[in-house]
């Protein structure tokens, strides 16, 4: 580029700025606590990550030292890191399909039916109650609802030790979770679907669509991208930050560490041991994997339609 046309860029930024100086003023505020509160921390934890930090002296120095035991003598985040990526596999693209299926089942009711329906799958996500209630569920004695039910049915002849059985405690963990994933994500494809025009699926009938899945494919999908985008970011995000289910339901640490996951490492060293220049590190591992997995996804809904 010469010269001349980055100067020309240069200007012709400088006057959309100055055109549209009323919507970058209504703007700021958002852009200002966006700064302080999500860019500043991550970068000061990227710095940290290069340090010793206990919190009671000052940072100091030490290279790549909290990488090199991160990833050559902590056995712990290995199993964590499995566990996570375990997670992020299995729960990630079902409770996106998930989400999915359901708000375009749901879209095709009427509108009290569909407010209803939607409150319905939307309120395990927003439940204070959830771990109560999985935890009377998965309780390991007879009275346990699930051993219950097994032992009535003659499926077991004695009570499972749900959450103390190292071999059971993932699967019910990705079970809890997927029951719990309908929440922003799946919101936001209940919106994108109220906003397509409905005169595109006049037009590709006309061009040949004839039915149903073919409208999803080529018309509902792509009108509705930014959704789309939008709910897989909120989705791996949940997948790839669990910590509380398997906190509250196998604790921390569980047996053998079978519910670690990165987050629950990271609260380990972050809250409990007060190590932050550790921490940081495993903090900025678990987010260049989101940041990888987001670009991935993304680039496959792009191809959406086509």
């Amino acid at each position: 580029m010469s010269v001349y046309d980055l100067a020309r860029r240069q200007r012709s930024l400088k006057y959309r700025i100055k055109k549209n100086k009323t919507s970058y003023i209504m703007m700021s505020p958002y852009f200002i606590l966006f700064f302080l509160f999500t860019v500043l921390p991550v970068v000061m934890s990227i710095a940290l990550s290069f340090t010793y930090f206990n919190m009671l002296e000052m940072p100091k120095f030490n290279g790549w030292a909290n990488y090199t035991k991160l990833f050559l003598n902590d056995d712990i985040f290995i199993i964590s890191l499995k566990n996570t990526l375990i997670f992020a596999v299995v729960t990630g693209p079902i409770s996106y399909l998930l989400c999915l299926l359901f708000a375009w089942i749901i879209n095709e009711f009427r509108p009290k039916v569909r407010t209803f329906l939607t409150l319905i799958f939307y309120a395990p996500s927003i439940c204070g109650n959830a771990y109560m209630v999985w935890s009377l569920i998965l309780s390991s004695d007879r009275y346990g609802y699930l051993n219950g039910l097994l032992m009535n049915l003659g499926f077991i002849d004695e009570q499972k030790l749900w959450m103390q059985d190292a071999n059971l405690i993932l699967p019910c963990l990705i079970v809890v979770q997927l029951w719990l994933s309908l929440g922003t994500g799946f919101l936001s494809f209940i919106a994108g679907l109220q906003t397509v025009d409905k005169s595109l699926y006049e037009a590709a009938a006309i061009d040949g669509v004839r039915n149903r899945w073919q409208e999803l494919w080529f018309v509902t999908l792509p009108a509705m991208k930014p959704q789309l985008m939008f709910g897989a970011v909120m989705q791996i995000t949940q997948s790839f930050a669990v910590a509380d289910i398997s906190i509250q339901l196998a604790g921390n640490p569980s047996v053998n560490y079978a519910g670690a996951t990165v987050v629950t490492h990271l609260l380990d060293y972050g809250s409990t041991r007060f190590d932050m220049g550790y921490a940081s590190a495993i903090a900025t591992v678990l987010f260049l994997l989101m940041v990888g997995t987001n670009k991935l996804v993304q680039k496959l809904l792009r191809r959406v339609g086509e």
